[in-house]
């Protein structure tokens, strides 16, 4: 892990097209700005995590196809 000082306004690049801003420092919180392509998905470690739980509990559902395709079919 790199460790480094910044202060506000501030960046810190990676690679070519993606450049972190400090844009806020208050008490116990940083606040960060991110510059990167559109297709480049940035996410909350906690929230991909919450998403990874979730699916694993989706996987273990058992799930009567033929009751899903009734729901599609009712019209």
């Amino acid at each position: 892990m790199l460790v480094i000082s910044r202060k506000i306004n501030e960046k810190i690049k990676i690679g070519d097209n993606i450049e972190i801003v400090i844009v806020s420092i208050d008490k116990n919180q940083v606040k960060i700005g991110i510059e990167a392509p559109k297709n480049l998905t940035i996410l909350r470690s906690e929230l991909l995590e919450n998403i990874k739980e979730e699916n694993i509990k989706a996987a273990k559902q058992n799930i009567d196809i033929k009751e899903i395709s009734k729901v599609f079919n009712e019209n």
